[in-house]
């Protein structure tokens, strides 16, 4: 397993987020060399200013936290967040639609905002607090047509996060291409390392600075 740092994005999404808090969450992901921050699309500019002699790259969430923008807002919310720098985007699944079995509908609403961003990385947020077993693998089959490249677990904002089960039924759904992103309530090492030997390869958690304290504490 490579270096847990590595695992994550460092996530600062609730809508009281200042610039400053921005600009502190970016400082963290620099000092500590974090895979990428994840930010609402507004911060984009903000964060890529911060992070612009560092490797740390740049996700933008699109459709948050609801999913239930329209395509065509999305659509332009993420290639806005492409245009201002970001090198990947998190977009969230309109739920409604699936619930309601229109998954034509899902899949275009997918795939609408994929062809926009081209080669860049696209994760599908699914919300799987909301999905039963079934409802979460033909989630998975829809993103996979669609083009996603990650398969993402939840918000943050739903009724639960991340589920150990979960991150199983998706692993089990998801070709080899496809790849996890388990996100929501992970907040120590244990809890990170349990998801990436589930299957997870990317930690989507606003408490990236105590899971690195808390490997290091472990290591003493």
């Amino acid at each position: 397993m490579k270096e847990i740092n590595k695992y994550i994005d460092h996530t600062l999404l609730k809508p009281t987020a200042t610039r400053q808090d921005i600009l502190s969450l970016c400082k963290e992901a620099s000092d500590y060399n974090f895979f990428s921050v994840c930010v609402n699309s507004y911060w984009v500019t903000c964060a890529v200013n911060a992070l612009k002699n560092t490797n740390v790259k740049i996700c933008a969430t699109v459709g948050f936290p609801l999913g239930a923008n329209s395509t065509k807002a999305k659509v332009e919310e993420a290639k806005k967040a492409v245009a201002d720098g970001a090198s990947e985007i998190d977009m969230v699944m309109n739920i409604g639609l699936f619930k309601s079995q229109l998954t034509k509908e899902v899949r275009a609403d997918i795939s609408a905002v994929k062809k926009a961003i081209g080669n860049t990385i696209l994760k599908v947020i699914i919300e799987t607090c909301y999905l039963n077993k079934s409802e979460i693998k033909l989630a998975c089959e829809i993103c996979e047509i669609a083009g996603a490249d990650f398969i993402k677990t939840s918000t943050g904002f739903g009724n639960d996060g991340a589920q150990l089960k979960d991150i199983q039924i998706i692993k089990s759904a998801i070709g080899k291409h496809n790849k996890i992103k388990a996100s929501g309530g992970i907040a120590n090492i244990e809890q990170a390392v349990a998801f990436i030997h589930a299957g997870a390869n990317r930690i989507g958690t606003s408490k990236g600075v105590e899971i690195i304290y808390s490997a290091k504490e472990k290591e003493l």
